[in-house]
């Protein structure tokens, strides 16, 4: 079993080994929430000319919160909407490979560099993006890269939609920004 660090790097990396062996280690969703939080902190870094403390901790918890939904309607899509033949998944496992899929997200920190840092954020979503495409072919056994890429396209159209209905409650794009 590789250790978190070794794991973070495999994400990072696009090794679906690494979310394979995520997916199948339930003692790895801890390590899937601690990836999730240090991510969000590097965020907050990136942002500490404009954000406050109180605005730190609660993008902490709505990244946190967000990836719990994200998972969950990933989960939903890719198991109710486009189930593969081999298509066994539970909460647990899209926790972990959604979790490790935000590894690359550690780079973000690297957006406080001015001029740069919007460029090296970009960079940094699609790498996450990638990564999470993998992550959900992994965790929903698909032998199809593009149908991961099209649960990852409907679960984001569905989260996106729940935004828009969550804005006039006072949540909106602020407090559901963890979910991608």
């Amino acid at each position: 079993m590789a250790s978190l660090q070794e794991r973070v790097i495999g994400a990072m990396r696009l090794q679906p080994s690494t979310f394979e062996e995520v997916e199948h280690d339930q003692a790895a969703t801890s390590q899937a929430a601690m990836v999730v939080a240090a991510v969000a902190v590097a965020g907050v870094i990136a942002g500490i000319r404009h954000i406050t403390v109180l605005g730190a901790l609660t993008a902490i918890i709505f990244q946190l919160l967000g990836w719990v939904l994200a998972s969950f309607v990933v989960l939903l899509v890719g198991t109710k909407l486009f189930p593969g033949k081999n298509t066994e998944a539970d909460l647990g496992q899209m926790l972990r490979t959604m979790g490790f899929a935000q590894s690359a997200g550690l780079f973000s920190v690297l957006g406080i560099i001015p001029l740069l840092g919007f460029l090296i954020q970009f960079a940094v979503s699609i790498w996450v993006l990638v990564a999470m495409v993998i992550g959900v072919r992994q965790a929903l056994d698909y032998d199809d890269t593009l149908k991961a890429v099209i649960v990852c396209v409907v679960a984001w159209v569905i989260m996106f939609i729940m935004m828009l209905l969550a804005t006039p409650l006072g949540i909106g794009a602020a407090g559901l920004a963890g979910m991608f």
